[in-house]
């Protein structure tokens, strides 16, 4: 049997009804919201656009033997009955999980020329190896962290930094 055009869009809703309920999400706690209409940090300049970025928190497990009985020994020096020890392990947070602002290029300048851009500068460097389709999708996105990782960014989102070092946007803006 075919769905009707009503069956059709009674299981459209849901997803229509997420993506309004998500417009309406208040912004992240300490930023603000720039004259644009985006999320800022606090004392950002006008007409300029921040992304969050949130590295996860550095856990360790540690295992040590602790002393669950010491040895008993006799007058002499001898020993009894030797220690007896528990082994036991714990996760210690090496690093706390870091929200951090980063200053990225604003979505009026992320044209497909501009991707197809990003995507000729990283193929040149060695990381990007698809195809200059000027589209941002996850191979440019897994290019883009493969870039930034060694300057000290883990994440598919390009900075503006990023885009200056690779010489697409100029140094004063």
């Amino acid at each position: 049997m075919t769905p009707s055009i009503f069956d059709t869009s009674l299981r459209l809703w849901p997803g229509l009804l997420l993506a309004l309920l998500a417009a309406c999400v208040p912004p992240p706690p300490g930023g603000d919201v720039s004259r644009a209409g985006r999320y800022a940090p606090p004392g950002a300049a006008p007409d300029t656009c921040w992304s969050t970025h949130t590295s996860p928190a550095v856990i360790e497990t540690v295992t040590s033997q602790v002393m669950a009985e010491p040895a008993l020994t006799g007058s002499n020096g001898q020993i009894i009955r030797p220690a007896a020890f528990r082994t036991e392990t714990r996760q210690q947070i090496v690093q706390p999980r870091q929200k951090r602002w980063i200053e990225i290029p604003c979505p009026a300048m992320m044209t497909p020329d501009f991707i197809r851009t990003i995507q000729r500068a990283l193929a040149a460097r060695g990381i990007y190896r698809g195809p200059l389709h000027g589209q941002m999708d996850a191979a440019t996105r897994k290019a883009v962290q493969r870039y930034q990782a060694p300057l000290g960014l883990d994440s598919g989102t390009l900075t503006l930094t990023s885009a200056r070092k690779l010489g697409l946007v100029a140094v004063g803006g």
